[in-house]
């Protein structure tokens, strides 16, 4: 891969990172993917509403949210045309690339952020080197930044080479949050592919690894619990409500003594809990927000199944309702291993690649299974690699960067394997 093209896709990656959009508000980042993809010049882009099932969407923020969004997109300049086709919380966008008869290839990056602050911290790169988010309270704290240049130079790569076939490139929004994989599992789009590739960076993996094959990723559901019982004066009248945030603690103590299945793996944890009003109040509404995981879809629904159980217990012990809102989701779908050795085979042989790991478990959730399971349920195939990359600080921390080397080593693996699936047709 010459400088220049590695030169593009770290410029490219950096001007994500600085206008980081959280999940189903990423206006901006679809509107630069898609000026990108015309610059390309592919032959058709799906975009916002058109690259997605609207009904299938999980985990859509409020229209209050989306709206600021759409007018921070606006006032950033997005296109007319763009602003329309993501309006409401429609984001994302699925290029193709038609190159004669051969199979049809897929390619999904996401592309969204997390909530939480960027350290301006000397010492960390991007703030060193000017170009820390911009967008206050928001990060690109996982790479989806990286990935979706990545993305964008897959899809040059995949044109300017002799690929016979076809080739898409879907742009998932919303995977922070487990709800952009379905919807665009179910939009039409994965219908005709035969092989699919999915790719992450990191995840404690050096620069110069890839792991050719990701197995064993945990299934996965977000959830709300809100009590609500009746405020008192705790002073004066203790025993004149029905106190939620009792409710709310008995709940939480008693969903961490779930009992483990024999079957394998699971876990619960609570993240964030908002509610109440003052210290001598008796606590009115409280809101949880928790997820479960396990091995395997089963023992996730089963873990979701008795932590519902267990908070509805929580609700009447204490006199209190409980509304629970499931959220969104993810599935366990293993990497076929067929697609995975021939990523292997392909590892070997990218420039930057020193170590080539055949098979290892992901340990984490992702909800592009949903696409995955697609492809495999029509007899395809689909594989989730690891290109590795040394990164200061874990992922999901304000210290979090990516080693812009893997971008080359991502974008020239990823255009080697489809190009050799198009020849080959494992």
């Amino acid at each position: 891969m010459s400088h220049d093209v590695r030169t593009r896709l770290s410029a490219i990656r950096r001007e994500f990172h600085r206008h980081p959009e959280p999940s189903w508000c990423e206006i901006q980042t679809t509107a630069r993917i898609v000026e990108e993809l015309s610059r390309i010049g592919v032959d058709r882009v799906a975009i916002g509403r058109d690259a997605l099932a609207s009904d299938h969407r999980m985990a859509v923020p409020s229209e209050e949210t989306l709206a600021e969004w759409h007018d921070r997109a606006a006032a950033a300049g997005v296109d007319d045309d763009v602003l329309a086709a993501t309006a409401d919380g429609h984001t994302g966008c699925v290029a193709v690339v038609e190159l004669g008869e051969g199979p049809t290839v897929g390619l999904r990056v996401d592309m969204d952020a997390v909530s939480m602050v960027e350290s301006d911290e000397p010492g960390h790169r991007p703030a060193d080197e000017g170009f820390r988010s911009e967008t206050a309270g928001y990060m690109h704290a996982c790479g989806h930044d990286a990935h979706a240049a990545i993305g964008l130079g897959v899809v040059e790569a995949v044109k300017a080479s002799d690929f016979s076939g076809t080739f898409k490139c879907f742009f998932q929004p919303a995977e922070e949050v487990a709800g952009g994989g379905k919807p665009m599992a179910e939009s039409g789009h994965v219908d005709d592919v035969e092989y699919l590739f999915a790719c992450h960076l990191g995840l404690g993996y050096p620069t110069g690894t890839v792991v050719a094959s990701a197995t064993e990723p945990l299934a996965m559901a977000h959830l709300t619990a809100t009590f609500e019982g009746a405020a008192a004066h705790a002073g004066k009248d203790p025993s004149g409500g029905t106190n939620a945030m009792q409710a709310m603690a008995t709940g939480v103590q008693n969903a961490y003594g779930i009992a483990r299945h024999g079957d394998g793996m699971t876990r619960v944890n609570f993240g964030r809990v908002a509610g109440g009003s003052a210290s001598n109040v008796i606590a009115e509404e409280i809101t949880l927000d928790g997820e479960v995981r396990g091995e395997t879809t089963a023992l996730m629904e089963y873990t979701r199944s008795e932590l519902e159980r267990i908070l509805y217990a929580a609700a009447e012990v204490h006199g209190c309702d409980v509304v629970i809102r499931r959220i969104s989701e993810s599935i366990r779908v293993d990497s076929d291993p067929v697609l995975g050795a021939l990523v292997a085979d392909v590892a070997r042989g990218v420039d930057g690649v020193d170590s080539v790991v055949p098979e290892a478990p992901l340990g984490a959730s992702e909800d592009v299974t949903f696409l995955m399971k697609h492809v495999h349920d029509r007899g395809g195939r689909a594989a989730y690699v690891i290109v590795g990359g040394d990164h200061p600080t874990s992922h999901q921390t304000p210290t979090f960067d990516v080693d812009e080397r893997s971008l080359g080593v991502a974008v020239e693996l990823l255009s080697s394997a489809i190009v050799n699936v198009g020849a080959n047709r494992p």
